[in-house]
């Protein structure tokens, strides 16, 4: 008799998106005559870069030639990618890594999954509430039922304590998904220099660091003192240059990152990443790598920016626009994402009802990303410039009129 994995039964029913979309379809079945808007889920609208299709094309091309033909890939990744990442989104910050210590991947969901498979079931693990939810559920997979939340609140600023407690495992997003806020560079030296201390890791997502405009912000967690010893680093192709439906995305593991036996023995993470990356993947496509590698060419280096420019007026927009009807909002400086107060003490779900509808607008309710998240409302900036205004002026005219 085959046996399931009862850890899954430990997830929540329905995972936010999924229940967004069901609710979503209900709506468009019995009101096929409105036009349903979607500043909810954090995809893109833009096209890929000219750059990027253009190198997608020649290596198609190459894929056509024997001389020029690819086959199975490099687990690690090609070494010209690793070069222009090691280069545009490090070394011009002064941080010097090595070849080995940069992974390419195929999205950033499966190495934030795939890396605790390297830490035992018995750390026990922080996340920042509210979080993307998969941080979450990925560790219940795993079986993992010490869980503590580092509450990120307005009174707070929406950028967590240091813990009173031990961590052994510590999930930070910066810029964060949901609430859209940052962490400065003292801010983060608190997170490292708590780590060091405790002999934590830190699993740092900063998939949306391109969307950072102030320049005090750390792009990376290397640019501070000691982060090498303490934090693996995640980064995504997918907002900085609209990869949602290519997917490409790499991990930095540095060698000085440790983890510990019981007999408190060190390990080094990065060998045994790549140990299990050599089992359990299957590298990312040579097509996709020469269209990430052509991000960091000068035309696509001012295309990417182009189009983060076009997201970030959008996110300026929902801003200003719903502050003027007197609502508070968070975030949509550095990031794509827009975190509303919602009025009247109204539920998040309650008023995801609300918009849907009363507007045919769709966001996502703050209570999907963690308790804390209960009375706030998540918009995004990656519609079109046309449907986001549209949108926007439908949520202005119901609370005009309605409340």
């Amino acid at each position: 008799m085959s046996k399931v994995n009862e850890n899954f039964l430990n997830l929540k029913d329905d995972y936010l998106f999924s229940k967004i979309t069901q609710k979503t379809n209900e709506f468009k079945n019995n009101n096929p005559d409105k036009k349903v808007i979607s500043l909810g889920i954090g995809d893109v609208s833009l096209p890929l870069s000219p750059a990027v299709i253009d190198a997608m094309h020649k290596a198609v091309d190459e894929m056509a030639h024997q001389e020029t033909f690819k086959s199975y890939g490099i687990v690690q990744g090609y070494q010209f990618l690793i070069d222009k990442i090691k280069k545009v989104e490090y070394e011009k910050r002064n941080i010097f890594l090595d070849n080995d210590e940069i992974f390419i991947a195929a999205g950033s969901k499966g190495d934030l999954a795939g890396i605790i498979e390297l830490l035992s079931i018995n750390n026990i693990v922080g996340i920042m509430d509210p979080i993307y939810p998969a941080y979450v559920d990925t560790n219940i997979m795993m079986g993992r039922n010490d869980i503590k939340y580092f509450k990120a609140t307005e009174e707070n600023n929406f950028v967590p304590d240091i813990p009173n407690e031990h961590i052994d495992i510590i999930y930070l997003c910066s810029p964060n998904n949901p609430t859209g806020t940052v962490f400065n560079k003292t801010q983060l030296q608190d997170w490292v220099n708590y780590a060091k201390e405790h002999k934590s890791i830190i699993l740092y997502d900063s998939a949306y660091e391109i969307f950072i405009q102030d320049n005090n912000i750390p792009h990376s967690i290397y640019e501070i003192d000691g982060a090498k010893e303490v934090a693996i680093e995640f980064r995504s192709f997918s907002k900085l240059a609209g990869f949602t439906g290519v997917r490409c995305s790499f991990t930095v593991v540095p060698k000085e990152l440790k983890a510990y036996t019981k007999d408190n023995k060190p390990i080094d993470l990065n060998s045994l990443w790549r140990r299990r990356q050599s089992a359990k993947f299957g590298a990312t496509s040579y097509i996709t790598q020469r269209a990430a590698e052509a991000v960091y060419s000068d035309k696509g280096q001012e295309q990417v920016r182009k189009n983060i420019k076009y997201y970030q007026d959008n996110s300026n927009y929902i801003k200003q626009e719903l502050k003027k009807i007197g609502m508070t909002i968070f975030g949509g400086t550095n990031s794509p994402y827009i975190w509303l107060k919602i009025p009247n003490n109204m539920s998040s779900w309650d008023f995801f009802d609300l918009l849907l509808n009363k507007t045919a607008v769709i966001g996502t309710p703050g209570i999907g990303f963690g308790n804390c998240g209960e009375g706030y409302f998540r918009l995004t900036a990656f519609s079109s410039k046309e449907d986001t205004k549209e949108a926007v002026s439908r949520i202005v005219d119901l609370f005009r009129k309605d409340l």
